[in-house]
C-alpha cells in the first residue's frame, strides 16, 4: 500500500461536485494516496437536498442486472463504511429496519410473493392487525396496512453523513475549492479545469458528480450523455394532536409508495415527489397528503412546519447512475436519481477501479 501511494501521489484528480457522490469519490480515493482537489459553488443547493437517506437495497424487486449488482455491492460496503466513518461521529447511524406498506390487497400479495422468493433476505411479512403494527395503525387509524418488513433496509441521515465526510476529508487534507468550474479542456494528456474566478487548475483526471451541470462542460451529443431534471419536494409535518407520539412509529417506511421519516414525537418527514422540471409545483405536493384512502387528521398541509426541494437527474434511455469513462482522463459519475446514498459505496468503488485504466 506504501509503494501504491508513492505512485498515486502525483496523480492529479478533481473531483467536480460535492455532493454525497463527490464527497463519496473522494472518501474512497483518498486511501489511495492520489492528490484529490474538490470544487463546487453550490454545495449548499446540490441534488443532495432532494436526498431522504432511504436505504433500499433488500426490497429492491429487480434481481438482475447492473443496478442490482451495484445495490449488492453497497450492501456489501455500507456496514464498513460505517464502522470507518463512525470513527469521525459518533452520530452517524443506519437506523434499520425499514417498513413497507400498503392497502392495496394485490400490491400485498406481490410483496409477500417477494418475501417467500428470498428467504435469505431477512425479510418479514407482517398482516393487517398484526400487533407489530399496532402503533403504526393507531398513529395511520382507519387504515388497513400490510406489508413486509426489510431488517437490512433503513435510513441514513443526509446531513450527517454529510458532515461526517466533510470532517474525514478535512482530516485527509482533500483540497475544497468553494469556486464553479465553467470550462474543461484536455490539452496533451492533461485536463486545465478553469474556474469562474479565471484561476486554472491542471490535473490528470477530472471526474464529474455535478449532476445535470455536468452537461453545461462536454458535449452531451458527442458522448451521447442524456440527464433530464427531477425535483423532489418533501415536507415536515407538526402533529398537534395530544395523544399522537411519532416515536412510536419505525423510524423509517413508506406507505403506497411514500416515504415517511420520525423526527421527533411531533414531528415527521413525508417525501418525496416525482416531478420532471426545474421548479417545484403545487399540484404535485398534494400527492404528500393524498396517499392513504384514509387521511387521518393530522396529515393537512396547515400542520406543514418546513419544506423544501432538490434536483434531481435522471438518465434518459438508460439506467441510473451513469458511470462512464468519457475519455481518457475523464469519468462521470452522475444521474443517481434516488438512490445517492444506497449506491454511494458501489460506484465510488467502481471510479476507484476505472481510474486504473487512465493511469
Amino acid at each position: 500500500m506504501n509503494k501504491a501511494i508513492t505512485n498515486f501521489s502525483k496523480i492529479r484528480i478533481l473531483i467536480i461536485g460535492s455532493g454525497i457522490i463527490g464527497k463519496s469519490n473522494a472518501f474512497t480515493l483518498s486511501n489511495h494516496g492520489f492528490d484529490i482537489t474538490l470544487v463546487d459553488q453550490n454545495e449548499q443547493h446540490n441534488s443532495s437536498n432532494a436526498a431522504l437517506g432511504i436505504l433500499m437495497g433488500k426490497v429492491y424487486q429487480k434481481r438482475k442486472g447492473r443496478s442490482w449488482a451495484l445495490r449488492q455491492k453497497s450492501s456489501e460496503l455500507w456496514p464498513k463504511w460505517i464502522k470507518i466513518l463512525q470513527n469521525y461521529n459518533s452520530k452517524l447511524r443506519f437506523e434499520k429496519p425499514f417498513f413497507q406498506l400498503t392497502n392495496d390487497l394485490e400490491k400485498f400479495k406481490k410483496l409477500t410473493t417477494f418475501a417467500n422468493n428470498n428467504p435469505n433476505d431477512d425479510l418479514e411479512t407482517v398482516i393487517a392487525n398484526s400487533y407489530i403494527l399496532n402503533s403504526i395503525n393507531k398513529i395511520f387509524k382507519g387504515n388497513k396496512l400490510q406489508g413486509i418488513i426489510s431488517h437490512q433496509d433503513g435510513r441514513i441521515s443526509p446531513r450527517v453523513l454529510i458532515e461526517t465526510l466533510n470532517v474525514v476529508l478535512k482530516s485527509k487534507n482533500i483540497k475544497t475549492i468553494n469556486n464553479k468550474i465553467i470550462k474543461i479542456e484536455k490539452i496533451n494528456k492533461s485536463w486545465y479545469s478553469k474556474l469562474k474566478t479565471g484561476e486554472i487548475l491542471i490535473s490528470e483526471i477530472v471526474i464529474l458528480c455535478n449532476s445535470l451541470d455536468a452537461l453545461k462542460l462536454i458535449s452531451p451529443e458527442k458522448y451521447d450523455i442524456k440527464l433530464k431534471p427531477v425535483v423532489g419536494q418533501a415536507v415536515e409535518i407538526t402533529n398537534r394532536e395530544k395523544n399522537s407520539d411519532f416515536l412510536s412509529l419505525p423510524k423509517v417506511l413508506n406507505i403506497n409508495g411514500k416515504n415517511l421519516i420520525t423526527i421527533s414525537n411531533k414531528k415527521i418527514i413525508i417525501g418525496s415527489t416525482d416531478e420532471y422540471n426545474f421548479k417545484p409545483e403545487e399540484f404535485y405536493l398534494n400527492e404528500l397528503f393524498e396517499f392513504l384512502e384514509q387521511r387521518p387528521n393530522w396529515l393537512n398541509k396547515k400542520n406543514i412546519t418546513r419544506k423544501w426541494f432538490g434536483i434531481r437527474s435522471r438518465p434518459e434511455g438508460e439506467g441510473s447512475p451513469l458511470l462512464k469513462s468519457l475519455e481518457k482522463g475523464l469519468i462521470l459519475c452522475s444521474g443517481f436519481y434516488k438512490n445517492g446514498i444506497l449506491l454511494a459505496p458501489a460506484c465510488s468503488h467502481w471510479v476507484s477501479e476505472e481510474i486504473k485504466k487512465h493511469i
